[in-house]
């Protein structure tokens, strides 16, 4: 092969971390501190202290991030946010609160 006319293909690779996607807790008046702590903890294994300081962000803004990770594992946590059940302290309570999956 002649020097002059070979041509040497380059790849160049790259890792990508995969997307990663926030499950959001949105608030209402349905719910209680006592069950917003106590779900945090069960389904996203916060410590009371860190679930209670969620619970008042949830209050004042509307909105809190409460984990942050890959979209099946982020999907799977809102499902069970959704699948908690009413607040048994609140009569008018009907069911769960709301988790929505937003990505980073």
């Amino acid at each position: 092969m002649d020097a002059g006319t070979a041509t040497e293909e380059r790849v160049e690779e790259r890792t990508r971390l995969a997307p990663r996607w926030n499950v959001l807790l949105l608030d209402d008046d349905d719910h209680s501190y006592p069950y917003v702590v106590e779900m945090l903890g069960r389904v996203f294994g916060h410590a009371p202290g860190k679930a209670y300081r969620l619970a008042q962000e949830v209050d004042a803004s509307g909105r809190v991030i409460v984990w942050t990770g890959s979209l099946e594992v982020a999907e799977l946590k809102q499902e069970q946010v959704h699948a908690y059940g009413a607040d048994p302290r609140i009569q008018r309570s009907a069911g769960s609160m709301t988790a929505v999956v937003e990505p980073t």
